[in-house]
């Protein structure tokens, strides 16, 4: 039993180190010099747009699979993209936001869902 409490620790410090790494995005050189420029990052953007304590990440652990325009050398946790959902005034939206002329996905999604 003690091998298998083990193995499970090991895989959730694995796991914790991995998001930890994604929600450093780039790596905190990129957060500073975003800083820097007085700009928030995609994350922050995220967490300032919607209410306190509502967001839930999907997809934090996703990587491209891309080999051209040497992109195989360029790999970060999240893929350079923010996705999942939260609420804004108490509504469920769907966000999806990225930074950067590498994030060809740059751009918010927000799906309302009315009650009948």
């Amino acid at each position: 039993m003690r091998e298998k409490t083990r193995k499970m620790d090991s895989k959730i410090k694995n796991l914790n180190e991995k998001l930890t790494q994604a929600y450093l995005g780039g790596g905190q050189a990129r957060i500073d010099k975003q800083h820097k420029s007085k700009k928030l990052t995609a994350r922050e953007r995220v967490d300032y747009l919607l209410d306190d304590g509502s967001f839930e990440e999907i997809g934090a652990l996703v990587t491209h699979r891309t080999k051209d325009f040497g992109m195989e050398n360029q790999k970060f946790y999240g893929d350079g993209v923010v996705t999942g959902y939260g609420t804004i005034n108490g509504r469920l939206v769907y966000v999806n936001h990225g930074f950067g002329r590498k994030s060809w996905r740059s751009h918010y999604w927000f799906e309302r869902f009315w009650r009948c």
